[in-house]
């Protein structure tokens, strides 16, 4: 009996027992590098710092601030910029580039939590500080997560409804206990996917405004110089708090960064062909193959290189927005992708350097295409199986390959069969619905190239009695109208990671198909994908998440929300040779921020 009262004790004060501080987490499984870890695999530890890189985008600017609505994407590069580095504000941890989805120490030095991932506490390393010398506090990590809960744009603002209490803990530590609405992968967007702000130096105020206002941050750059909607220059700050860390060694190289900005892609790149931009990632197969025939490329002052990811392919394409009556049926989104002739638009515009896209997770163990549903999978998709093609289902579905003559008649027959089904036949020229309305639609464009793609679409809708419009805006109305879903259809592209999570609820989740500002382009609200969505969040182990990220992706490719186009599998980057790069080559491919200016060695 004696025994017995001593167990019941001692449970309550195991389950008491604080968590071990950890120096990384994962989504699944353990972190590759060890707690002695003194850098990432894929940084040049010897390179020096020095020089300067100058990169060019398209677009303008009016505003420092990201993480609201109105400087979504109008805010200068580099303030909270994956591509270019966190330049102004950090993360409480960061990612390795080498694995699927594993953080390690940065401005959070360790981390606690429990098994079921309940809490998660993040210490502070006692050396972080803003570039005005104050150091980093709790306070400022609970007052960020509070502000963007009243002032940020999704996703910023929904990150305490699954917190249940915030709370400081002793001098540096701040615990977060999530409540039932909080998935496994909760704690790591929080501690990788949140800019930490200073509440001393930031007016709550007015925090939703736009404004070019040089901000306080704690990353290893401060804003030089800012000429609105032309350019922004970074300094490295030399006072910079976690140029030690082993998370940061091999970062950070430049003395300093500039970012140009330029209406049109034609002339960003003729201002790389002059040495004005340093930098130049190609996404046009036919520009890659032809346009580098200038002297600098011909005497190797010009490098190009194509670096291979081992990512998936993601997802490129005609995104129909189905908040539009004409695209609620998904036998008219199918009728529509069979009726698009890829393969002439890869001859014709791409000389054919392209593969056609099946799925949003193709060339993975993620991806459904080529995989056929197991067991697992059928489970979990339960009755929404039944929904689901059957060639879907065995991983065999292919969009119709044509002749490439930008008219192929099986094909093209094949669309009007299933226009057919859905209600509408062709008369006097003209596709019409039941009730005799023809059928036309617009598409947005953003670019040149968008526009090529949108042409060749149009002309072979037109051979089947489709009208489509093409309206080619500018940068800063392409914006206005994709935050507010104003258009039919728009071409988008959907990035594919190995530990999707957390984003998709933004970019195909019920809750935000009306939020302004989401990434549901497509406005699907559909309750068996929200399962989905919620079986991957909650995977715990590989084999649950890889059937619950297949079967996910068969339902989206089952409803047809895209018109599938193409993807590369490999990342194409030009540069001129002055500028250097590690010799290794991470997961998920090329690293800017840790490339260097070789001059400075």
């Amino acid at each position: 009996m004696r025994r017995l009262a001593l167990s019941l004790l001692f449970l309550p004060f195991c389950s008491l027992a604080q968590a071990e501080p950890l120096h990384g987490i994962a989504m699944h499984g353990e972190p590759a590098l060890s707690a002695d870890y003194t850098h990432f695999p894929y940084v040049n530890t010897e390179a020096k710092k020095g020089g300067k890189v100058n990169y060019g985008v398209v677009g303008t600017f009016d505003a420092l601030n990201p993480f609201v609505l109105k400087g979504m994407r109008t805010s200068a590069r580099g303030v909270w910029d994956p591509e270019f580095g966190n330049l102004l504000y950090e993360p409480l941890m960061t990612r390795s580039s080498d694995e699927p989805f594993t953080l390690y120490g940065l401005l959070a030095e360790t981390v606690e939590w429990d098994e079921a991932r309940s809490f998660v506490q993040f210490n502070l390393n006692p050396k972080a500080h803003w570039n005005d010398g104050k150091p980093v506090t709790p306070e400022d990590v609970m007052f960020t997560f509070e502000l963007l809960r009243d002032k940020g744009r999704p996703p910023f603002n929904s990150r305490l409804a699954v917190v249940e209490k915030m709370e400081k803990v002793g001098e540096h530590g701040v615990k977060f206990t999530f409540n039932d609405k909080a998935n496994r992968e909760t704690a790591l967007i929080f501690a990788s996917s949140t800019p930490i702000l200073p509440k001393h130096a930031v007016d709550a105020a007015t925090f939703d405004q736009t404004s070019l206002t040089v901000p306080v941050g704690s990353g290893p750059y401060k804003i030089k110089d800012i000429r609105a909607g032309e350019k922004i220059t970074w300094t490295r700050d030399p006072n910079y708090w976690g140029k030690d860390i082993a998370s940061k060694v091999g970062f950070d190289n430049y003395d300093e960064i500039s970012v140009s900005y330029f209406l049109q892609e034609s002339t960003l790149f003729e201002a790389f062909k002059k040495g004005e931009i340093d930098v130049y990632p190609e996404g046009d197969a036919n520009h890659w193959l032809r346009a580098y025939d200038f002297p600098a490329v011909e005497k190797g002052d010009v490098v190009k290189e194509a670096f291979k990811p081992g990512l998936p392919s993601g997802m490129l394409g005609f995104v129909f927005n189905t908040r539009r009556p004409i695209f609620a049926d998904a036998k008219v989104r199918e009728a529509l992708s069979v009726a698009f002739d890829f393969e002439w638009l890869n001859k014709t515009l791409f000389s054919g350097a392209f593969s056609r896209t099946q799925s949003y997770w193709q060339n993975s163990a993620l991806g459904a295409y080529g995989s056929a549903a197991d067991d697992r999978e059928l489970a979990l998709l339960g009755p929404a199986k039944d929904r689901i093609p059957a060639k879907i289902l065995s991983g065999t579905y292919t969009l119709p390959k044509t002749d490439a003559s930008g008219g192929d008649r099986k094909a093209l027959g094949q669309a009007v069969k299933l226009f057919a089904e859905a209600g509408y036949r062709i008369k006097g020229g003209k596709m019409l619905d039941a009730s005799g309305k023809p059928l036309a639609f617009e598409v947005m464009t953003q670019n040149e190239g968008q526009e090529k793609m949108a042409i060749a679409y149009q002309r072979t809708l037109k051979l089947i009695g489709i009208d489509m419009a093409i309206r080619t805006v500018d940068d800063a109305q392409y914006q206005a109208r994709s935050n507010n879903f104003d258009y039919d259809m728009i071409i988008k592209a959907y990035t594919s990671s190995l530990s999707p999570g957390a984003e998709q609820p933004n970019r195909w989740g019920s809750a935000s198909r009306d939020a302004a500002g989401s990434f549901n382009y497509a406005g699907v609200a559909d309750a068996d994908i929200d399962r989905m969505i919620e079986a991957l969040l909650q995977a715990r182990n590989p084999d649950d998440f890889t059937a619950a990220v297949r079967a996910y992706d068969r339902l989206l490719v089952a409803g047809h929300y895209v018109v599938p186009l193409y993807h590369i599998g490999e990342q194409w980057v030009a540069r001129w040779k002055h500028i250097g790069r590690p010799e290794a080559t991470p997961l998920y491919g090329y690293q800017r921020s840790v490339w260097f200016d070789a001059r400075a060695q």
